[in-house]
């Protein structure tokens, strides 16, 4: 049937707001965003330049800010402090492209340091589509480099020629439609080829990955246009690349973390063939901190599989980490002057130096020592790379992407136990009032070829007791999400909390009905732990969800809801089954929250 189209701007606005996801707001200074006169010794009175900055360098500058505001600097005879606030490029740029609201969005960027610069490309876009002024430069200056890769595991790597062999998309891509998978090149233990590749309307990977899969797929090396993107040639090789992926997300610390898991286990070169990251990424997980924080190096040992930085022959793009002296009526003089010292600061050979032992490439490009071949990367670098293309090209990107990308097949699991009716002070309503709220708004993410169904649990629920009830099976969204919405809105919080054998039969009825080129996923919200004296079997769960092959297994993506969620107990079936556990404690947050999870689909 035809592709139904999830169109980025739609799924972004039903949460992604939430995906800013502020890690450490006032990092290096806590104070007024205004500036003032005079300047005391705490900081008080002087300009404060505030800074949001992608999460793979914003522990790096927090530090960096710190040292600068030790030094006691001073720009125009005015006292300034830099503070810097860590949040998700695709996050910021949706904020900026409607409207900078400080309630939802928290501090307003003076500065904003994405991965890439494709982020300030949509954002252009996106603004101009609404008719709204500019509020970014067509150009910025770069902070520090580190290119898109595909990271595979290194015996994989080996095999199709590396270091020495020029591989690139089109190679993937081969490899992706050849139903011999691994065994066409001599490794059928491998399996068939499997990739994972974040959302593009969400991680700078992902977006990057996408623009070059097209500019691959073109042949071209620069001016894309929308013709070729919507080419059918350019269609069925994108679309035959998305075949591969084993699922989608917000970043790529969920591949990162279960190739780590899964090659401590033995499985290291049958969990995924590829990942693609940012080239200090590898680096970081190779030196076992998949997370890239300074403040975990150290604490793993390195990985028994260690990955290699694949650079695409055919192309691939920098996330540039520029930075965006944003033109809006907020950033004063005084506070551009600030940023301009900033970035001078930061572009010092000092500065740049903490960059590349972090294993970024300095501002124009050059390595450090840290980027060689024993930690599996080659130090020249990409051959062959591209530039974001023009602003409506890339919204076509996105728009094509929405597609073509693999399609989904999930069951929500959701608990309607007694304690799900507890109230929540802070806003008015109950737990399941903001989880049947979220959960609504959250399903439009969707797409009509897309399937979907919904189960609740509690206890005493089915025709014949048991403590799940499927309200509406699995089938096309064009047919069930209407269904699903009003159900959700019916639902009333009563009984125990079923865990193990609603999950039990629901993976096994979601395997027995699996379909191979779908994401086949059960996402699993529970607020509590599991009071269903009949099935207490939690190691016998986690044996089933672990038992399936790799290439036909259900991933469960399970959400804790409230402060009395079993994370323990989520967190493990997440792992068991390569999925991710997500934490909505703060009940507030289970739109945002959702919002992520749909990011895997």
């Amino acid at each position: 049937m035809a592709a139904t189209q999830r169109s980025p701007l739609t799924l972004i606005a039903a949460g992604i707001v939430g995906l800013l996801l502020v890690i450490g707001a006032w990092f290096a200074f806590g104070g007024s965003s205004d500036s003032a006169d005079g300047g005391g010794a705490d900081g008080s009175g002087c300009t404060v330049l505030n800074v949001t900055a992608s999460s793979e360098k914003a522990a790096i500058l927090q530090d960096l800010a710190t040292a600068y505001n030790d030094d006691g600097p001073q720009v125009n005879e005015q006292c300034v402090r830099v503070s810097v606030t860590s949040a998700s490029s695709g996050g910021t740029a949706q904020a900026l492209a409607r409207g900078w609201d400080d309630t939802l969005d928290g501090t307003r960027p003076d500065v904003w340091s994405p991965a890439s610069s494709s982020w300030p490309v949509l954002v252009r876009q996106w603004r101009a589509d609404d008719d709204l002024p500019a509020i970014v430069p067509t150009s910025a200056e770069s902070v520090v480099q580190t290119p898109l890769v595909i990271a595979m595991p290194r015996p994989m790597a080996e095999t199709l020629g590396w270091p020495d062999k020029q591989i690139g998309w089109s190679d993937l891509a081969d490899l992706a439609k050849n139903p011999k998978g691994w065994a066409a090149e001599g490794h059928p233990e491998w399996g068939r080829f499997k990739l994972g590749k974040t959302n593009p309307n969400f991680s700078t990977s992902g977006l990057n990955a996408t623009i070059a899969s097209y500019f691959a797929a073109t042949g071209v090396s620069s001016d894309l246009t929308i013709k070729q993107v919507k080419a059918p040639a350019t269609e069925k090789f994108v679309k035959n690349l998305e075949s591969a992926v084993v699922h989608y997300g917000d970043t790529t610390l969920t591949f990162l973390d279960t190739m780590a898991r899964e090659a401590a286990a033995g499985k290291g070169l049958t969990y995924v063939s590829a990942v693609t990251v940012e080239e200090k990424s590898v680096l970081d997980y190779n030196r076992g901190n998949p997370t890239g924080d300074p403040a975990t190096a150290g604490q793993q040992p390195p990985p028994s599989v260690p990955l290699a930085a694949v650079y695409p022959s055919d192309g691939t793009l920098l996330s540039d980490n520029p930075w965006v002296v944003l033109d809006t009526d907020w950033v004063s003089e005084a506070k551009r002057a600030a940023a301009g010292d900033f970035l001078e600061y930061l572009r010092s050979d000092e500065q740049q130096e903490v960059f590349t032992n972090a294993g970024f490439r300095t501002f124009d490009g050059t390595p450090g020592d840290v980027l060689n071949l024993d930690n599996g990367l080659i130090p020249a670098g990409a051959s062959n790379v591209l530039s974001p293309p023009a602003p409506p090209v890339l919204a076509q990107v996105l728009e094509n992407w929405d597609e073509l990308r693999k399609r989904a097949r999930v069951l929500y699991v959701m608990d309607v136990s007694g304690s799900m009716g507890q109230p929540v002070p802070s806003a008015g309503q109950s737990k399941l009032a903001l989880a049947q709220e979220a959960a609504i708004n959250t399903l439009d993410g969707f797409a009509g070829n897309d399937e979907i169904g919904l189960w609740v649990f509690s206890t005493n629920l089915g025709p014949n007791q048991e403590p799940w009830s499927e309200l509406v099976p699995v089938d096309f969204g064009k047919t069930t999400l209407p269904q699903m919405k009003d159900d959700i809105g019916q639902l009333v919080a009563d009984g125990g909390t079923a865990l193990y054998a609603t999950l039990r039969v629901a993976q096994e009825e979601m395997v027995q009905a699996l379909e191979s080129d779908r994401i086949n996923a059960i996402i699993l919200l529970s607020d509590g732990k599991n009071e269903y004296p009949p099935d207490t079997d939690l190691t016998g769960l986690l044996e089933q969800l672990d038992s399936e092959s790799l290439d036909t297994s259900v991933r469960v993506f399970t959400i804790g809801y409230g402060e009395a969620a079993d994370t323990a107990t989520l967190e493990a079936i997440a792992q068991a089954s390569r999925g991710r556990h997500y934490d909505a404690g703060d009940p507030n947050t289970i739109g945002e929250v959702l919002t992520s999870v749909l990011s895997n689909f």
